[in-house]
């Protein structure tokens, strides 16, 4: 081949189209308000929210998971393996060098045609070593859209560690909060149970002397069993919920150390008037663009399949039947040549891989759309859950002071003798239920809180990302995600 015709060749290859649509960034209907109205309050959506419940033991169990959690390893490692598919797909548009290096020994047939000299070895050795390079131009783009496509899913991967740790720092408060909860709602059972038992200890001393019936006592009785009853359930929920935490901490399961109680706790502020774009910021959102960004490459690189493939290669050699002359001058040869295919009849082969990587491309434009809907429904029903629930702990808080005064007041009207136990029994029974309600609710309200940054995400998420484990690959030349 002229050198010419050579260069023109590397010219063309070296300006190269890309086939295939680029990819914008479909339209997001965002709601222009949530549908429901909060007070003014500080932007916090980007603070270390688990923070403001101001209990350090909680803030360390978030740290210690976002440290060795199992399910954040395993995502760290799932964006190594897309970064190493990132760097094979990339080295696909530079040259490729090798080398290669061989030795035999020969023995010549008696009867060659033609034949050997008189007194000619028929033994012989051959020795080669050779250094070549190739090179698809890619012409019309294609390694350069499945690369595009390559690096998508790295930034997915990443979106998708940023969704563990999203809902990792997410299950470690709720949990812990239902934890606290379970502890106050034993101390409840346990207090009761020494209240009741007490009165029956009365009640026992009174039947023997003859001033309350039997009847009563069996009342009195059947409280204390309530109440005992209570206990085993509660112990087991509590062991059930160390467990899970343990788990979240990447260790086996075993018992959980405790800070304020759920009385103490402090409810952080809820993000008010936040804009509906804060949601584009949710890991599962961005994962869903990356996704259909890398749809839309394959289906350039399918599309490329069309055209023309471009391909240089170059080879340098040095073949020698001694050894010694191996490097010489005289034993030298080498290589340069271009070549260029293309299709002519698939019946159909490129034409499906197209219409599969438009299919795709659909279904992940569908994917993203649905992913943006239920962010925008989770959010909602987080917000509306939030207030709900402070509205019902109010109410219910109320009940049991209510219900406090009227056992008060029937244990009064009962020592007087104006009434029968029978309304002691009935107050005290509903104000232990509803004070184990109204702890249930506290935990809830506090749950719904940890739902709200949870649903809209922010740059909190970014922050609890800093301490967990991060992916061992590097990429030397990283674009950003397209926009």
């Amino acid at each position: 081949m002229k050198l010419p015709l050579f260069t023109a060749l590397l010219a063309a290859g070296l300006a190269g189209c890309t086939v295939g649509p680029d990819y914008v960034r479909p339209k997001v209907e965002a709601p222009q308000a949530w549908r429901i109205d909060y007070p003014k309050a500080a932007d916090v959506a980007n603070l270390k929210w688990w923070e403001q419940f101001g209990d350090p033991v909680l803030n360390e169990l978030v740290e210690t998971a976002l440290r060795d959690n199992r399910d954040l390893r395993v995502a760290a490692a799932r964006v190594d393996q897309f970064i190493g598919a990132l760097t094979a797909t990339g080295s696909q548009l530079y040259p490729q060098i090798g080398y290669g290096g061989d030795a035999s020994r020969s023995h010549a047939s008696a009867v060659a045609m033609p034949p050997l000299p008189p007194g000619a070895d028929r033994y012989f050795s051959l020795y080669k070593v050779s250094l070549g390079a190739s090179w698809q131009t890619d012409l019309f783009g294609r390694v350069r859209r499945l690369n595009e496509a390559a690096q998508a899913q790295v930034y997915a991967s990443e979106q998708g560690q940023r969704g563990v740790v999203l809902s990792l720092v997410s299950g470690v408060a709720t949990s812990y909060i239902a934890l606290r909860a379970l502890d106050r709602q034993l101390e409840i059972a346990q207090a009761t149970l020494r209240n009741f038992e007490a009165t029956m200890r009365v009640f026992d001393l009174r039947f023997k002397a003859g001033v309350v019936a039997m009847t009563e006592v069996s009342q009195v009785r059947s409280q204390v069993q309530q109440a005992r009853a209570a206990i085993p359930g509660l112990e087991q929920a509590i062991l059930a919920q160390e467990n899970m935490i343990s788990i979240l901490l990447g260790r086996s399961p075993g018992p959980i150390a405790r800070g304020k109680s759920i009385d103490q706790l402090m409810a952080p502020l809820i993000p008010a008037d936040l804009p509906s774009t804060l949601l584009l910021r949710r890991p599962d959102i961005m994962q869903a663009e990356q996704n259909l960004i890398a749809a839309n490459a394959n289906i350039g690189a399918a599309r490329a399949l069309y055209y023309p493939n471009l391909s240089i290669s170059a080879a340098l050699a040095s073949t020698s039947t001694a050894f010694g002359n191996l490097l010489s001058g005289p034993a030298g040869a080498g290589l340069l040549a271009a070549s260029l295919t293309g299709p002519v009849f698939t019946f159909g082969g490129i034409e499906g891989q197209v219409a599969s990587a438009e299919a795709g491309e659909r279904a992940a434009l569908a994917g993203y759309q649905q992913t943006v809907l239920n962010a925008f429904r989770e959010t909602n029903d987080a917000l509306s859950g939030s207030q709900k629930r402070q509205q019902e702990f109010d109410l219910q808080r109320e009940r049991v002071v209510a219900l406090r005064e009227f056992a008060r007041l029937s244990n009064l009207r009962f020592d007087k003798g104006v009434s029968g136990y029978l309304e002691v029994l009935v107050a005290e029974n509903e104000l232990f239920a509803a004070e184990l309600s109204s702890v249930g609710l506290q935990a809830a309200r506090y749950a719904q809180i940890v739902n709200v940054y949870s649903a809209m995400g922010g740059g909190w998420v970014d922050s609890a990302v800093a301490l967990a484990p991060k992916p061992q690959g590097l990429v030397n030349a990283k674009a950003k995600p397209a926009q």
